[in-house]
């Protein structure tokens, strides 16, 4: 064979492979997956059971999380969520739909209790992907959503101790005997020495293999006014590819705005890792990219945690963290929903 037509055809060879390796999967699972994080129990529960009457998988993960957006005792997200330093509640969220390869995000929204159902619309009636601050309350009332205030009293009250708490050379004075009058808020001062995060995310994928996404949060408590997370951000909070999977994440958003988390995690099982696989090649990229000594403990990992929330297209399933062992999250199948443990690379 001479030299030229056998470089060529080791070309057309090494292309057909590579094709055939990026080439969505034929299997698809039998039953609907939904997979969230720790606090969407009830979330996964309602996503399956709207798939299996023929729902759409993204409007049935946005309604899963809508339980939690409602629910006052969840202070990460929606009505109840933590508000930032000034004592106002700011949320964020983004959507993707695995069919239309579509997708819509708002950020630092105010006075709306459901932001994942606004992100929605902004992938369905608009032209664009992300819509923030005023601008997305202002669309979100162009479609008759109600305000409403989002800060309870006991999301007010943990605010006010935060901010009671911060000095001792300030003016702000806790009373003497504040977690006497209010028990409760006594674990809330021990939190306050680590910043406090949280969010929830859903990702379903239907009997067709169809999937859908969200993520959706009142981002990082005691936050400077307008800071944006990564749960907004396609890529970073969320992404999907109809062809091979989702990822979604909570945690140290930062941590994932730098490193594009959740698309490298999906790009993983593009390239074949299952989602177990794809989630610790994300926690991994971030330790490795952690080079920060604010942000580190003294052997050199992660001083926060991230966790990820995978399910590929025939239904397989995974949560990994950096850290936090014996942590769980929510997962629903043929076997009803459960909390599963997560894989973990630190103790």
């Amino acid at each position: 064979m001479k030299r030229r037509s056998f470089i060529q055809g080791a070309g057309t060879a090494l292309a057909s492979s590579v094709f055939a390796s990026q080439s969505p999967t034929a299997t698809k699972p039998n039953h609907p997956v939904a997979v969230a994080s720790g606090n969407g129990l009830k979330s996964v529960e309602l996503a399956v059971k709207q798939m299996l009457a023929g729902g759409d998988p993204l409007d049935a993960a946005v309604a899963g999380v809508n339980l939690v957006e409602e629910d006052p005792e969840d202070t990460s997200v929606g009505y109840g969520g933590l508000p930032n330093e000034r004592g106002v509640v700011e949320l964020d969220s983004c959507v993707m739909h695995g069919p239309t390869h579509n997708g819509g995000a708002v950020a630092s929204l105010r006075n709306i209790k459901y932001p994942s159902r606004v992100a929605r619309l902004v992938m369905k009636r608009t032209d664009h992907v992300l819509l923030v601050g005023q601008g997305a309350l202002e669309f979100a009332r162009a479609h008759g959503i109600p305000e409403e205030n989002l800060l309870t009293e006991k999301a007010r009250k943990i605010w006010l101790a935060w901010k009671e708490s911060l000095s001792k050379g300030d003016d702000w004075l806790p009373p003497e005997d504040l977690t006497a009058q209010e028990p409760w808020l006594k674990k809330w001062y021990e939190r306050f020495a680590k910043r406090h995060t949280g969010t929830i995310n859903c990702c379903c994928v239907d009997k067709n293999g169809d999937i859908g996404g969200v993520t959706t949060t009142s981002g990082l408590a005691f936050k400077i006014p307008g800071r944006v997370g990564d749960s907004p951000i396609l890529g970073a909070g969320l992404f999907l590819d109809n062809g091979y999977g989702a990822c979604g994440s909570t945690g140290r958003g930062e941590a994932n705005l730098l490193n594009l988390s959740s698309f490298l995690a999906v790009e993983e099982m593009r390239r074949g890792a299952s989602p177990r696989e794809a989630g610790l090649a994300a926690c991994k990229r971030i330790v490795e990219h952690n080079r920060d000594p604010r942000l580190q403990k003294a052997d050199g990992s992660p001083d926060f945690n991230v966790k990820f929330f995978l399910v590929n297209k025939a239904g397989d399933y995974a949560g990994c963290a950096i850290r936090d062992r014996g942590a769980k999250y929510a997962v629903c199948d043929e076997n009803g929903p459960r909390l599963e443990e997560l894989t973990v690379l630190y103790d």
